[in-house]
């Protein structure tokens, strides 16, 4: 979202600069087309480039994230979402419907929990365990049951596998659904306590209106 911000912000700034460089090149100082055209593209680049500079920094400091912390959390939001795509494709796969309707729901949490952190990055180190073992184990039991259930003929034990496999997604969903209230915890004690005061506000008013 920063970056669209930057260059949103960057173009605002940098045409009207470009042009009024130019003209002041062109026309003021007397110089060439080709080199007032060549200084007003310079002009515009160093401006674009404080400005990206400018909106990197206060959103690492609006995030409290240190540079190296945030291109960490940058390579490991990209591993994720391929990850999700992965799932995704696996799921469509599926013709079991029960099956699908059941982890399309665990894959729309999932997708919830990818979200909140690339938007507000530094929530990624409260859902660690997500990202490094949930997810990571709810993608290849997707993959491998994806795999199983399309095979034309089906015996006992490869059932039996299914079965099992199933039950581990429904528990490794729970898992997800605590890693995204996890993740939302300060939220929710947030609003908890706005509940809380906007409550006590209203009887503190009530009882002085009683007097």
């Amino acid at each position: 979202m920063h970056r669209f911000l930057s260059i949103v912000i960057g173009l605002i700034f940098t045409i009207p600069l470009m042009t009024i460089i130019w003209l002041i090149s062109f026309f003021a100082i007397d110089l060439s087309f080709w080199l007032s055209s060549l200084i007003s593209l310079i002009g515009a680049g160093l401006t674009m480039s404080l400005i990206f500079t400018s909106i990197y920094f206060r959103f690492l400091k609006k995030n409290q994230l240190r540079m190296k912390d945030y291109h960490y959390i940058r390579k490991n939001l990209a591993e994720a979402n391929l990850k999700i795509r992965r799932m995704q494709k696996a799921l469509y796969s599926v013709r079991n419907v029960f099956f699908l309707k059941e982890n399309m729901e665990l894959l729309r949490v999932i997708k919830k929990i990818y979200r909140v952190t690339k938007k507000e990055p530094q929530r990624f180190f409260q859902g660690e365990e997500f990202y490094f073992s949930h997810l990571d184990s709810a993608v290849e039991l997707t993959e491998k049951y994806a795999l199983l259930s399309t095979q034309p003929k089906k015996n006992e034990e490869m059932e039996q596998v299914l079965n099992q496999t199933r039950h581990t997604l429904k528990n490794i969903k729970i898992s997800i659904e605590k890693d995204l209230y996890h993740i939302l915890s300060d939220d929710i004690e947030q609003l908890q306590f706005e509940v809380d005061f906007a409550k006590y506000s209203t009887k503190q008013k009530e009882r002085l209106e009683d007097k």
